[in-house]
């Protein structure tokens, strides 16, 4: 459901992604974990259209990002660390105006954002304007209106930014729910803890470059660290870092 292809982004000389490949079928939870600036957040620019890659393609469900952008995006939904919202509208206005771009008739738009506002428990704020909420009400918003049409592909970034243990739970169990009835979910976080506990595969980003990808157990064996997932994840980091500064320093 989601391909990426040699895909690479440089801005200037600097390098953010270089030549990422990974094949995620139907249904599997993806997490991808990495340092700060490792490239999390530019690869799901690419994979949501937002950015163009200088190199390589991106396809959501089996259309390029680029080339067929409405089909694409059609199956996909994203939230991004920080969100954005129209202010002045109130949620119910919010998630109507969502389903309608998504074509959803009315009753259905309805029925299922009852279902989801009971879900995060936004029914007391359903007729106050975003504006006066406050920012884990807007997260819980926006992952509300993102879950809305039953997207096929679910891209989230740092998903638990904002909320609270409670709606930190509500999500990680909808997400792996939906995700074991179909819906493939690619997630980025700095928590290594709600990769291990969700993720079917993990994939590690360091420097741009995708260094590491299998379950848990197969991380270990990659590493050759049997010790814990954190444990595991500054063993591969550290021994890319190291390589990488054995071949800068040649080259000098």
């Amino acid at each position: 459901m989601i391909e990426l292809i040699h895909l690479k982004k440089k801005f200037g000389d600097f390098v953010a992604v270089d030549d990422i490949n990974v094949y995620i079928p139907k249904g599997e939870f993806f997490a991808v974990l990495g340092p700060n600036a490792a490239g999390k957040t530019t690869t799901i620019k690419m994979i949501t259209g937002m950015i163009k890659p200088t190199e390589g393609t991106a396809k959501i469900a089996g259309f390029d990002i680029q080339e067929q952008p409405i089909e694409a995006r059609r199956k996909m939904a994203y939230v991004p660390d920080f969100p954005f919202l129209y202010d002045k509208l109130t949620i119910w206005e919010f998630l109507k105006f969502i389903g309608q771009i998504y074509e959803m008739e009315e009753s259905i738009i309805v029925k299922k954002t009852k279902n989801l506002i009971d879900l995060f428990t936004l029914g007391e704020f359903i007729n106050s304007r975003i504006e006066n909420l406050s920012h884990g009400t807007k997260q819980r918003v926006v992952i509300v209106s993102a879950l809305l049409h039953e997207p096929e592909v679910f891209v989230i970034d740092e998903p638990t930014v904002g909320l609270d243990p409670h709606h930190s739970r509500v999500l990680k169990d909808i997400l792996k729910e939906r995700s074991e009835n179909g819906m493939t979910v690619f997630l980025s976080t700095h928590q290594i803890e709600i990769a291990e506990e969700l993720a079917d595969r993990i994939g590690i980003i360091d420097k741009g470059k995708l260094i590491a990808v299998g379950t848990a157990d197969d991380l270990r064996r990659q590493s050759r660290n049997e010790g814990s997932l954190e444990s595991v994840f500054i063993t591969l980091t550290s021994n890319h870092s190291s390589s990488n500064q054995v071949v800068e320093d040649f080259q000098k």
